[in-house]
């Protein structure tokens, strides 16, 4: 028996912070095609900027095309071994980096950008997370909050190497190096996950910006007690990280799955 259709209730935010005179995050929240995506960029002369706001367009423009083309052409293949969506994503983001690498070398004054991304793509009663460097996946269901990607950070390697506590990495002050990110090399290595979804699920997208000042708790004590209202949700953790120093750019992208109709 196919299981009931579930209603997505979506929302985003993004915010300078308090520390930072440029916003260099991106994001892209749409229901409607069951895409949504957040990118922390990095470089100077406002290249972090360019290079997050292409990777997003690049990504929404090329899951568009796929979903209009019934004789579409896979740029990079299919990896037999993925679905149709893992595919579609894979593709996405590796099309973005392909696109941020040639910006930067078309643009001398743009050499050294590079964006995180993270992605969540929706199909019935499934999601598909994609991502590349430590901007985060988080799902909440239940009493629980569990993140779903592995920052792709040194501090992170640290702590799977047990040569770091997780308190340790908090305050390390290599923290915010990342190993991974799009723009570095034309050939970039994406995490690719499946996640069943049910009623009352809801999935954050966010950068550093939010999960580096505000802890877990907080966060999802925040989303539960807004439930379906997303967007005073996205506005509270907003508010959160602003109130906990704001030290970087803050981007949060929420979904909440109920029963449809």
């Amino acid at each position: 028996m196919t299981p009931p259709a579930l209603k997505i209730s979506a929302a985003g935010r993004t915010d300078v912070g308090l520390r930072r005179q440029h916003n260099e995050d991106a994001y892209t929240c749409e229901p409607d095609i069951g895409l949504f995506i957040v990118a922390d960029g990095m470089g100077g002369h406002a290249a972090g900027e360019i290079a997050s706001a292409k990777a997003v367009q690049a990504m929404r423009e090329f899951v568009i095309s796929f979903q209009g083309n019934s004789d579409f052409t896979w740029p990079f293949g299919v990896v037999k071994s993925l679905g149709p969506s893992q595919n579609l994503l894979l593709s996405a983001v590796r099309l973005a980096n392909r696109d941020v690498c040639a910006l930067a070398q078309d643009h001398p004054e743009y050499s050294g950008m590079g964006t995180t991304v993270v992605a969540c793509l929706l199909e019935d009663h499934e999601a598909v997370i994609g991502h590349v460097g430590d901007s985060r996946a988080y799902l909440v269901r239940a009493d629980t909050m569990t993140q779903l990607t592995e920052d792709h950070s040194w501090v992170n390697e640290q702590v799977q190497q047990q040569l770091l506590t997780e308190e340790e990495a908090k305050t390390h002050r290599w923290r915010n190096i990342i190993t991974r990110a799009l723009g570095n090399r034309f050939d970039v290595e994406v995490d690719l996950r499946r996640h069943t979804l049910r009623k009352g699920d809801t999935l954050l997208l966010c950068t550093d910006g939010l999960s580096g000042p505000v802890p877990e708790a907080t966060i999802k004590q925040i989303i539960e007690d807004c439930g379906e209202n997303v967007d005073e949700a996205c506005d509270q953790l907003i508010a959160e990280a602003n109130r906990g120093g704001g030290p970087d750019n803050i981007t949060v992208v929420l979904i909440h799955l109920s029963r449809g109709a």
